[in-house]
């Protein structure tokens, strides 16, 4: 079986994000990749090396003011050299934000993910859910609980640390980082086919 190699890529202010990026990789190892957690306000050379040779890579980032932080943003505009090369064309693509707002505009960063993804020539991987918690009959422990399409959405209230995000939100991450996995192992897998 083809093992595909999934690289995280992310910003976390206080912990929170963190979480998320973990729980992320807990999926796309369940799902059988090889997964490197990338800081990208800490990136090294031979990680910048990584993110060439994944086969997707998952954005992620806290949503402050509306958008991802100042270091994504950073971290992005530092990915030009690999727009100019097309280094990154036809990976596989995902993106995952908390912010202490149920909405806190977390929807806004993933759109900007998804545009980064897209300038790469990224194939974008959503969420693949209906949204939870919107019935009389559903809770806030439901998967997608807020209800996001685009990525995995995290909402932690701005008083409490990375070890309230709560559990729902945990494992609607590990369902986004299983799905990336699997739709990159089909692709290559279909790539290789194609290629013998």
């Amino acid at each position: 079986m083809i093992t595909p190699v999934v690289s995280i890529a992310y910003h976390s202010g206080y912990g929170h994000t963190t979480v998320l990026a973990e729980a992320v990789r807990t999926g796309a190892v369940e799902a059988g990749a090889d997964v490197h957690l990338i800081k990208v306000d800490e990136i090294t050379a031979e990680q910048w090396e990584q993110l060439d040779a994944s086969d997707a890579i998952v954005f992620g980032s806290p949503t402050y003011m509306g958008t991802a932080s100042g270091a994504f943003h950073q971290f992005a505009e530092t990915t030009s050299k690999r727009w100019v090369e097309h280094s990154w064309k036809d990976k596989f693509a995902a993106g995952f934000s908390n912010s202490g707002a149920m909405s806190g505009d977390k929807l806004h960063t993933l759109q900007y993910f998804s545009i980064l993804a897209a300038q790469h020539g990224m194939t974008w991987v959503n969420l693949g859910l209906k949204p939870g918690w919107n019935s009389s009959t559903s809770s806030e422990s439901d998967l997608n609980r807020l209800g996001i399409y685009l990525g995995a959405g995290a909402q932690t209230d701005t008083d409490q640390g990375p070890d309230e995000v709560r559990k729902a939100d945990i494992a609607t991450a590990e369902h986004l980082g299983r799905r990336i996995a699997e739709q990159a192992r089909i692709y290559t897998a279909g790539r290789a086919a194609v290629e013998a």
